[in-house]
């Protein structure tokens, strides 16, 4: 052993580990250089029988050989590797545009309830909120609903088993039966229990109603209330038809015309429902109003004393209308829809439209 043949070694491994191209050649080069039957491994294991002066000289050239070639296999696999790529095919155009995620947005209904709650509160109204589980006493009792009157039957209303809810009603404290909510209404009552006039108020939410699904009909769907209570004498009906008129062409974004028929309602007196000329006809008659040019929104009329009386204040001093439409038939007239069951019937190729 000297250092002539390491030389000579390191010269036939490095000229060979050049010309190599592909990895089984490699493979057979490692061996034959690097292997245990190799010359340098046989060479190291030499090293303990070699005298003291050629271990001060001649080992630390072999190990150093051995970190060379070693280094040099693996500088040979990455360029190997790299020259088997398909560098063409894994170009990346950083310039091109990206994939759009899809991306989650609010509901229709939602939508339009925010552009109504916007309108309002342009108008100076406020916006009130309450509970979707009410009792028997807000829901129809302080609304002046008669004992027997039929929207309390199983009909009309989802009853909740096991209610019980207890309130203080005449001094007394009282179990009330519990009941999904079937109007927004009850809250006209809760607000006015905190409240004193004047003011303005709206009431968005949802309600629940004990009857069959059809195109046009909904178990769930959404209302809007609107409050406004002054002194007696302030607020009157041609407050209420012009604030109507005042939100309605807003909405539509044009001119709208409110009609007022007489009805009844056990919480206001008088009561009426109200309608507004077809916009989608400008009230010459078509399908959707049925050819008379004039659509129905929802019932109003001034809160009937009883009710005001039922939220505390002395029956006279006060006076103030109440009225109330549906957002969900609201968004079917806004965007076209002859289904109300789609609103609520998860089917995210509905949804995504808007």
């Amino acid at each position: 052993m000297n250092q002539a043949l390491i030389t000579t070694i390191e010269k036939q491994a490095l000229e060979t580990l050049v010309a190599i191209k592909d990895k089984e050649t490699l493979m057979r080069w490692e061996v034959q250089f690097l292997g245990r039957k190799s010359e340098l491994s046989s060479m190291l294991k030499d090293v303990k029988n070699l005298t003291p002066e050629q271990k001060r000289t001649l080992a630390p050239k072999l190990q150093g050989l051995r970190q060379k070639l070693v280094t040099e296999l693996t500088l040979k696999q990455v360029e190997i590797e790299n020259n088997a790529r398909d560098w063409e095919g894994e170009r990346v155009d950083v310039t091109a545009p990206g994939i759009a995620r899809p991306v989650g947005h609010l509901h229709p209904i939602t939508q339009l309830e925010n552009e109504v709650l916007e309108i309002f509160e342009a108008l100076g109204f406020a916006v009130a909120d309450g509970p979707e589980v009410e009792t028997e006493w807000y829901n129809f009792d302080a609304l002046n609903f008669p004992k027997d009157h039929p929207a309390r039957d199983m009909q009309d209303t989802f009853w909740l088993k096991g209610g019980g809810a207890k309130i203080k009603k005449n001094g007394k404290t009282e179990a009330e039966r519990l009941l999904m909510r079937t109007h927004t209404s009850p809250n006209q009552v809760r607000f006015m229990e905190k409240n004193k006039p004047p003011f303005r108020v709206i009431v968005p939410g949802r309600v629940f109603r004990n009857e069959a699904t059809d195109a046009s009909h909904e178990h769930t769907f959404h209302q809007f209330e609107c409050l406004m209570l002054d002194e007696t004498g302030k607020v009157n009906v041609a407050t209420f038809k012009y604030l109507a008129e005042t939100f309605f062409g807003t909405f539509f974004g044009k001119k709208v015309t409110i009609r007022l028929r007489p009805s009844f309602f056990p919480f206001t007196e008088p009561s009426f429902e109200f309608d507004i000329s077809c916009v989608l006809c400008d009230s010459a008659g078509c399908s959707t109003c049925k050819q008379t040019g004039w659509i129905e929104i929802g019932g109003a009329g001034m809160v009937h004393q009883n009710v005001l009386e039922a939220a505390g204040y002395p029956k006279g001093k006060y006076q103030g209308f109440a009225w109330g439409f549906g957002l969900t038939r609201l968004a079917m007239m806004k965007y076209k829809i002859t289904d109300i069951r789609q609103f609520m019937g998860g089917d995210l190729r509905f949804i995504r439209q808007f």
